[in-house]
């Protein structure tokens, strides 16, 4: 009869020869890296700032595959960012800047120091107090402010959830739900008076920016991911358009000589086969 300590001891073999495999495949990895930059003619020629373009487009792939929870894809395009990040990394070190090792070891301090509570003496005992460690840690590392870390490039909507992470992570937040529903009404009802009163269109941008962003804020106290139930609705939509395309194009019409009321019976047509 197999004891506890031979089963701990299979599963320490097992974990170590998955290791092994792990780390095989990922030096096999930066070999074929080494011989491409050494003898592909576009390989050769890229830079930085050649391939940042093409980072972007895979990073959003990734970003569809996981809504679309395609597994097999996931992992076809994680393999894709990881081929970048080796990328960048060989680029560096042709430059004498820094290595696919210095990227590795800069990661690994950076998870020790930021997880006290993991491996120091910190108290951590929910994910709350996990972020308000790290937001904390992050200003004793020097950085300006809690905000410093959101990027000025990210699309206006991630960036809006990323700040209101942020401020949450030093205290700055609502209480309760309900507190944010109702500075969404508040923010609603100051866009209906801008147009009413006929303002100038700044005017109505602005109150309209500061409805998105209390919805924003809204969703994220009640544990929605604004970006994702967004971008579900965009293909959601996109899915019943194409739908109504196709069915008037079966009966050899065009959606532009149709009623509203017309196209609207393909519509629900398209909610009933969802479900």
């Amino acid at each position: 009869m197999l004891n506890i300590s031979d089963l701990k001891k299979r599963i320490k073999c097992a974990k170590y020869k998955n290791m092994k495999k792990e780390l095989e495949a990922f030096e096999n990895l930066l070999k074929i890296m080494d011989e491409l930059r050494e003898k592909c003619p576009w390989d050769k020629k890229q830079t930085f700032e050649s391939i940042r373009h093409l980072t972007i487009e895979e990073t959003y792939e990734l970003s569809e595959t996981i809504l679309e929870k395609d597994y097999n894809n996931i992992k076809q395009e994680l393999g894709d960012l990881l081929l970048h990040i080796v990328f960048y990394s060989k680029i560096a070190s042709e430059k004498n800047l820094f290595d696919i090792k210095d990227v590795i070891e800069g990661i690994n301090k950076k998870l020790i120091n930021r997880h006290p509570h993991i491996y120091g003496d910190v108290v951590a005992e929910n994910a709350d107090q996990v972020k308000s460690n790290w937001e904390a840690i992050k200003m004793k590392e020097g950085k300006k402010s809690v905000l410093s870390g959101v990027p000025k490039s990210l699309p206006a909507l991630v960036k809006a959830y990323r700040i209101q992470e942020k401020a949450k992570g030093i205290g700055f937040d609502w209480e309760e739900p309900h507190q944010v529903w109702d500075k969404v009404v508040e923010e609603l009802n100051e866009l209906q008076d801008e147009i009413k009163n006929d303002m100038p269109i700044e005017n109505i941008e602005d109150e309209f920016g500061d409805v998105l962003f209390a919805l924003i804020n809204y969703a994220r106290f009640i544990g929605v991911n604004p970006e994702d139930a967004l971008e579900k609705t965009n293909q959601k939509f996109s899915k019943r358009f194409m739908f109504l395309e196709n069915k008037a194009k079966e009966l050899g019409l065009k959606l532009k000589d149709m009623s509203l009321s017309e196209m609207d019976v393909f519509w629900e047509e398209a909610k009933k086969k969802e479900k």
